[in-house]
């Protein structure tokens, strides 16, 4: 059986430096999304949508590793897209307006047709609530700025500025939504040690 190690194939766009900001050209990927509003740390809504992710995540994991290409891949982590409609009102103090994709990445052998055999798959076993707003599509960043925050998501605040200073020093713009990747399972690690790559997308630089 082939094995597919695309979390390292990807290592540039996954385990960035924690101690400096890097520049990244993140190419088109594909992604199961879903979309919504509201506190992650309270919303019902945002709980669903992870739910339905995994479950559909892992399901096209264990259809791809059985199924005629027989090949084996580690389900990738969770990521975010977060923003706000009015932007100067995206406050980390106020969690409730927030809008925000929940999505996880696909690797390139996965089709559509395979994503609807495995929602299919997933409502006939556990049809979770949000299963319907599920959706499969290409996902691309371009030019990013990114680092690895260590420590839990409260305490962001500075990595993001620094981020920020970073772009803004270049002589670039802030474009695009906040993007995050969650690489620590939280249920069980210390938050002290949680890893968090946080992206921010940016003007091309025209030097």
């Amino acid at each position: 059986m082939k094995k597919l190690d695309w979390k390292k194939e990807l290592k540039h766009l996954y385990q960035p430096s924690t101690r400096e900001v890097t520049q990244v050209d993140v190419p088109a990927m594909n992604f199961l999304m879903i979309d919504g509003k509201g506190d992650p740390n309270t919303a019902q809504e945002y709980a669903d949508a992870i739910e339905a992710l995994f479950a559909v995540a892992y399901t096209l994991k264990f259809m791809v590793k059985k199924g005629a290409l027989a090949v084996d891949y580690g389900v990738m982590p969770l990521e975010g897209l977060w923003w706000a409609e009015d932007m100067s009102k995206f406050s980390t103090a106020d969690k409730s307006n927030w809008l925000w994709t929940a999505m996880i990445a696909q690797p390139p052998l996965i089709t559509q047709a395979m994503v609807d055999t495995a929602i299919a798959e997933v409502r006939k076993k556990k049809n979770p609530a949000s299963l319907s707003k599920l959706r499969f599509e290409a996902c691309t960043e371009g030019s990013c700025a990114q680092l690895m925050h260590i420590g839990p998501f409260s305490e962001e605040g500075p990595s993001i500025e620094r981020l920020h200073r970073f772009i803004e020093s270049g002589g670039r713009k802030l474009r695009g939504k906040h993007h995050e990747i969650y690489l620590s399972d939280i249920r069980k690690a210390d938050p002290s040690k949680w890893k968090t790559v946080i992206r921010q997308p940016m003007s091309p630089n025209h030097s």
